[in-house]
């Protein structure tokens, strides 16, 4: 059935977008509604933005006409809340806080996480990297395939969030099992066992942190945890054991499993589109311009998955939404847009080439486009910076020390609506010049 068909009568795009086909390939599904339903109320009641222009807008009139869902409406847009752990642990993140609350927090979070911070990483990062291609090199040497997604993709967030964090690999690996059953818990079709999975590893999280939270208290270090905890000569406020506790958890969750599959994607499009490693074998101008591309393509985050409330009625498209309707953002459709991005589906780095993705408006193309991929305004996403440098460490390594990398059976993507991640990304390398 072609994608006129699937979506002429389409009630609930975010089923659709759960559907098999669209788990393989959401994005003629995504050109469709773009195209015909721009603004789409769902059977849930939930409305769907598509387009780029009123994603941009809607991401930036958040705190204006959209807030966040104040605590005493939590079971109204979560009707689990009462009894779920990972609801009320996403509802106490930075993403769903509304100014001065947000400011404040945000304020804080920023004295620390902090570009310098970010870059202290980078050697760290490159050595993780490194050692991850070691381990990965004798099989593939022998011509035997090799889960990348495993032992590369999903290893280096998890490293760099235990140097991050100032804790144990070990530690780290333990806490890592526990992410995919919170983030598909979390998912708006999620079952009572799915939402029971998340609680249950929600709660180990939060039991270490609170342990790990103690310790750097009374025994800091040189990481970003200890520095949370710490005292500010220049500043009294600090945030809660619960403050950070929330903000810890939102970081591992919101960084952990993105940026692995944008690492899966970059390699994908590195193997794709040849004509374009170019961009990984020159500056770093080349490399962030090859990062961002995959970004936009790619969208690790297929649409929010936190609500944007409507603080009044307010009419797109033609289409009026009601004063509190939750309102969510399909960022890759946005992403895919030829109103914002000419070609969209073109594989083009030249798009972003001498743009500073984390200037003042971060992830502007030449064309003066915003990538949506981490979101704008005032939730841009926070680990962001700390996201693109992973990728920049680690793609021009993986292209110089495996050229020939390529495919060894297709790969396998979870069942995901909203989180277009992967279960297994198999490769082997070809013989030069071979397919």
């Amino acid at each position: 059935m072609d994608v006129q068909e699937t979506t002429a009568a389409c009630r609930d795009a975010f089923a659709e977008l759960a559907s098999p086909a669209c788990i393989h390939d959401p994005y003629p599904f995504m050109r469709w509604l773009r195209e015909h339903d721009p603004v789409h109320r769902a059977a849930s009641g939930l409305f769907l933005l598509s387009r780029h222009a009123d994603i941009y807008w809607a991401l930036k009139a958040t705190g204006d006409a959209f807030r966040g869902p104040a605590p005493g409406e939590l079971a109204r847009y979560f009707p689990r809340a009462a009894t779920s752990l990972s609801v009320n642990l996403m509802a106490s993140t930075l993403a769903m806080k509304d100014p001065p609350t947000h400011t404040r927090l945000r304020r804080l979070i920023s004295r620390d996480f902090t570009m310098r911070q970010i870059d202290n990483l980078r050697p760290s990062t490159a050595r993780i990297v490194a050692a991850r291609l070691d381990g990965m090199a004798p099989a593939l040497e022998r011509g035997e395939a090799v889960d990348l997604h495993r032992e590369f993709a999903l290893a280096l967030p998890m490293l760099v969030f235990a140097e991050l964090f100032g804790l144990p690999q070990d530690d780290m690996l333990g806490l890592a099992a526990g992410i995919g059953a919170i983030v598909e818990g979390l998912g708006p079709h999620a079952s009572d066992p799915q939402l029971a999975a998340a609680d249950a590893a929600s709660a180990r999280v939060l039991a270490y942190f609170g342990d790990l939270i103690q310790r750097k208290r009374t025994d800091p270090r040189h990481d970003i945890v200890s520095m949370l905890v710490g005292a500010h000569d220049d500043d009294a406020d600090t945030l809660s054991d619960a403050e950070l506790i929330s903000m810890l958890w939102g970081m591992l969750l919101g960084g952990f499993a993105t940026t692995a599959a944008t690492i899966d994607h970059a390699v994908l499009a590195m193997r794709a589109y040849p004509e374009q490693r170019h961009w990984l074998q020159g500056d770093a101008v080349g490399v962030k311009a090859f990062v961002e591309e995959v970004l936009r393509c790619d969208a690790p985050v297929l649409f929010s998955p936190t609500p944007r409330i409507a603080q009044r009625d307010i009419e797109l498209g033609g289409v009026v939404i009601p004063k509190n309707a939750d309102v969510r953002l399909l960022i890759a459709a946005g992403n895919r847009d030829p109103d914002a991005f000419a070609d969209p589906d073109r594989f083009d780095p030249a798009r972003f080439y001498g743009t500073n993705p984390g200037g003042t408006n971060p992830g502007m193309s030449t064309d003066g486009k915003i990538m949506l991929s981490f979101g704008h305004g005032i939730h841009f996403c926070p680990g962001a910076q700390l996201a693109r440098m992973q990728l920049a460490e680690s793609l021009p390594r993986i292209q110089a020390r495996f050229p020939t990398l390529a495919l060894a059976e297709q790969p396998t993507r979870e069942p995901s609506a909203f989180l277009r991640t992967f279960r297994a990304l198999p490769v082997r390398l070809h013989a030069q010049g071979g397919g």
